[in-house]
């Protein structure tokens, strides 16, 4: 089974412009994602996938792989599905390029759930994790998602799910962690697939996968990544190294 990892990289961020290619002890915060993700020994491959000759030119340059992006893509999983279209691969585990510490954990419990799907009834997978606090629950940037007794989503919401009419009753707040592991052909499957009006209306590309009958295995975390969304979050960063 081929593993591989891409890193989607976009230039343009709204709250942090070129972040990607801002200095973090001597390196580019994009470069020191790729190195992490190849140091994890966990795949077979990794690439940057970007929009933009800068960064493209920096990991190509630092003897990295990299691969532009032809079209604009409104969602991830686009831009991902049409980099890896001619690649002879399996599962595609999308890294956080805003992320450079990354934390194996997380990514050895998806690539265990596809090494363990003999019958192949995982489309993708990805994370969540327990939240308590009431301001988490009902803020709609936290996004939140049920499963079934087998740990297939249901559904994801901005919304509170499930609306808590009955208190008391046992139900566990999850927070959707927005790193994913793909099937090659879910992914492309996604790419020719228009949005629909879930996808629309809640403005998740995860809606588009259950829409059109795909299988999200949830695996539950601790992990919390360290982002990089602002100057801030880069002033932190500086001092983790």
């Amino acid at each position: 089974m081929k593993i591989i990892a891409v890193i989607p990289a976009r230039y343009a961020s709204t709250r942090f412009p070129a972040k990607l290619m801002q200095d973090l002890g001597g390196k580019t915060v994009i470069l020191r994602t790729y190195e992490a993700a190849v140091n994890t020994q966990l795949f077979d491959d990794v690439f940057v996938v970007t929009d933009s000759d800068l960064i493209y030119d920096e990991i190509v340059s630092h003897g990295g792989k990299a691969i532009m992006s032809i079209k604009e893509h409104e969602s991830g999983s686009d831009r991902i599905a049409e980099a890896v279209t001619n690649l002879d691969v399996e599962i595609v585990v999308n890294v956080q390029g805003d992320e450079p510490f990354i934390d194996t954990e997380p990514l050895v419990k998806l690539i265990d759930i596809f090494r363990k799907d003999a019958a192949a009834q995982v489309d993708l997978a990805s994370l969540m994790r327990e939240i308590n606090d009431e301001e988490d629950i009902n803020n709609p940037n936290n996004v939140k998602v049920v499963t079934d007794q087998n740990g297939f989503a249901l559904y994801f919401s901005r919304s509170v799910i499930p609306f808590p009419r009955e208190k008391n009753v046992g139900v566990r707040y999850m927070q959707h962690i927005g790193i994913y592991a793909f099937r090659k052909q879910a992914l492309l499957d996604f790419y020719s697939l228009p949005m629909k009006s879930l996808e629309a209306s809640e403005k998740l590309e995860q809606l588009r996968y259950l829409e059109f009958g795909k299988r999200i295995k949830m695996i539950e975390t601790t992990h919390v990544g360290i982002g990089i969304d602002t100057p801030e979050d880069l002033e932190r960063a500086r001092l983790m190294l």
